[in-house]
């Protein structure tokens, strides 16, 4: 091995590591330059015991958002590493569709610090298999994979399964984002065993207005799942067109 350590530093020094939001040299890989870093907006506590939406302000324990006063929703939180920002969005979008496969690690790595106590199966929200075949990967997977060997949580990748491929529903409204995927999602054949009781954790790369994880959480429940928390690397917290 030790000979091999001045061909490393070679490598390193042709090629060093970047960061994975604008390219420039940092020391070490997956890490941010100081403005890609305060370009992100970490989330995290106090926020709505029900939903995780962030607060402003810590309004208790068990506080919850107007929404969720209203109509309490069906999964167990949504947590994210960061809010939806243009640095965010760059890193989702290089990884989707640019490729960039090695970011999936450098989002997983923000997202392992949410991952709940309870968590007993990593579950990716899954690809068409015709958009699967196009793209060459399912960015959710990737994501789930280095999760699960980031801790002690085993992932299934093939548990939940796309019946039907949907429009692409960016610039779509919420309403029309829920009738888009409505039926879409579907538990694999013997799946039922491998969910019932075990506290699922369903990983996307964006939540936007919660039509994807929403639909993946009934298929995930109806098929015995004890709770579903979706933990995804950026949430849209506002009006933002995505």
């Amino acid at each position: 091995m030790r000979l091999l350590d001045p061909i490393g530093a070679v490598i390193r020094l042709a090629l060093p590591p970047r960061c994975p939001g604008c390219g420039s040299p940092v020391a070490a890989d997956h890490r941010f330059c100081a403005s890609c870093w305060n370009g992100l907006h970490f989330l995290g506590p106090p926020w709505c015991a029900a939903c995780n939406l962030p607060f402003v302000h810590d309004r208790g324990e068990g506080a919850l958002c107007a929404a969720c006063l209203t109509q309490p929703p069906r999964h167990a939180g949504v947590r994210a590493a960061v809010a939806y920002g243009p640095v965010a969005r760059g890193l989702a979008l290089r990884l989707k569709y640019g490729g960039r496969t090695a970011f999936a690690a450098t989002m997983a790595r923000a997202m392992h610090r949410l991952m709940p106590e309870q968590a007993a199966l990593i579950v990716p929200v899954p690809l068409h298999r015709w958009r699967l075949w196009s793209r060459g990967f399912n960015q959710a997977a990737l994501i789930a994979t280095t999760l699960a060997n980031l801790s002690t949580v085993p992932a299934d990748l093939n548990v939940l399964v796309r019946t039907r491929q949907t429009t692409v529903l960016r610039g779509l409204g919420r309403r029309q984002r829920g009738r888009a995927v409505a039926g879409a999602f579907a538990v694999a054949a013997g799946g039922r065993d491998r969910l019932r009781g075990r506290a699922v954790v369903l990983i996307d790369d964006i939540y936007a207005s919660g039509a994807t994880s929403a639909a993946c959480t009934g298929a995930l429940l109806a098929a015995g799942a004890e709770s579903v928390t979706i933990l995804c690397w950026a949430r849209v917290l506002d009006d933002t067109d995505y």
